[in-house]
């Protein structure tokens, strides 16, 4: 089924959701891998129409394929947009990994996501815990399509022999997140409630829950090239996880943000917000014999956010 390592070089590479922090980080770091890389603009291809999906990989036919398309945001979107979170998620899967597999694509990697993970799953989270309890029902759409996802990616390489596989990110920050002030990830929603507190000379910022959560957090570019690193390296039906294998309470990471912001007024917490899973830590044992581990720390990697959101944001830093 599959030879290793994998050779990415001379290869046209897909990766699909170029555009999504994830996808950005992967391109970054494909730039240095000698392939030709190939991305589609929603514009031009939806990812969830299965016949210009169907028609672009038919005239395209990428070797490799990396899906990080996905329809993503923090508690508050994967809680209101319940039914776009699994429709949009399941399509995307299902239409790209089809695709790829009638198309003849030598290798393909599906990213999924720790919330697959049982809500109350013994910590660390191990790849078999899947399946294992319920989930968190805030974000429970969400990880029911990332769940199909990954049943497809196993069953098209038990039944077709595809060299398809699977991995885990944790939680993500860094370049190219979303800073919406409702629908972001804890990271980046933190982030701009900090600069703009900053700017205004507020003398304290609410933090949404309790503050007690226990969550791990990665850099999106240590997370490229962990991808990079699996694809040459790993062939498996079981899933790989991929994290620091080190996690922090929200109340903790608040002050590491404030910190790297500069903002010195008072942290409080709005109980009244839902704290989500009590914790999400990964077991990265299975990453770590593979011979990859998370080179940026937290303290960097939340300055570079920083450095990012203001470049990106060039009026909010005015």
């Amino acid at each position: 089924m599959a030879r290793l390592p994998f050779e990415l070089k001379g290869k046209t590479v897909y990766v699909a959701g170029h555009r999504g922090m994830v996808g950005a980080a992967l391109v970054r770091r494909l730039a240095s891998e000698d392939v030709e890389l190939l991305t589609i603009p929603r514009s031009e291809v939806d990812l969830r129409d299965q016949a210009a999906v169907f028609d672009w990989f038919s005239r395209r036919k990428p070797q490799v394929v990396f899906l990080a398309a996905a329809k993503v945001g923090g508690i508050v979107a994967n809680n209101t947009l319940r039914a776009e979170f699994l429709y949009d998620n399941l399509v995307i899967g299902a239409n790209v990994i089809h695709a790829a597999h009638v198309n003849g694509t030598e290798k393909l990697m599906f990213l999924g996501s720790s919330c697959i993970y049982p809500k109350l799953a013994a910590q660390p989270l191990r790849e078999d815990s899947m399946l294992t309890g319920p989930l968190e029902t805030t974000n429970e759409p969400y990880a029911i399509a990332k769940i199909a996802g990954i049943k497809m990616v196993e069953t098209y390489r038990s039944q077709y022999g595809s060299d398809f596989i699977n991995v885990m990110p944790t939680n993500l920050y860094g370049r190219g997140d979303n800073y919406h002030p409702e629908y972001s990830h804890v990271v980046a929603a933190l982030i701009r409630r900090f600069h703009e507190a900053k700017v205004s000379g507020a003398k304290n910022v609410v933090v949404w829950g309790t503050g007690q959560p226990r969550r791990e957090f990665l850099y999106v570019d240590d997370l490229a090239d962990a991808c990079i690193h699996l694809m040459k390296t790993y062939s498996s039906d079981e899933l790989v996880n991929i994290g620091t294998g080190e996690d922090i309470t929200i109340a903790e990471f608040a002050r590491v943000v404030a910190a790297a912001v500069g903002y010195a007024g008072e942290i409080s917490y709005d109980t009244s917000r839902p704290d989500g899973t009590p914790q999400k830590l990964l077991d990265v044992s299975r990453l770590a014999k593979l011979g990859w581990r998370a080179s940026t720390s937290l303290e960097d990697g939340i300055r570079l956010a920083y450095q990012a959101f203001l470049s990106e944001h060039k009026e909010a830093a005015e």
